[in-house]
């Protein structure tokens, strides 16, 4: 697997992750504070949503997950804030998976 399906599975994580929270803050002031309009951000933010779901979904199957598996990293990308704990969790799991990564310098 080369390292770029990696960083963009996890640029789109945080993304969406950040956008997701963005959406939470606008329904909420929306519906408890009676201002503001969702409209632009709930578009912004499906439009992000379908990415992260296909660069995700690109990854699990390159990494040879388990539907289950990736079941739980898109439920991931649909709960607030889940993103930024299953993220690194992933990448640690994925980054040995990764054939083109920089040779580590050798210490004398």
């Amino acid at each position: 697997m080369k390292q770029t399906v990696l960083t963009r599975y996890r640029v789109m994580a945080y993304i969406t992750a950040v956008w997701l929270l963005v959406f939470t803050a606008a329904i909420i002031a929306k519906y408890g504070f009676d201002t503001g309009d969702t409209m632009v951000i709930s578009q912004i933010h499906g439009v992000l949503f379908i990415v992260y779901v296909v660069f995700a979904f690109d990854l699990g199957s390159k990494a040879k997950w388990p539907f289950g598996k990736l079941l739980w990293v898109l439920a991931a990308g649909c709960i607030p804030v889940a993103s930024f704990f299953v993220e690194p969790k992933i990448s640690r799991e994925v980054r040995p998976l990764v054939t083109d990564r920089p040779q580590e310098p050798v210490k004398a």
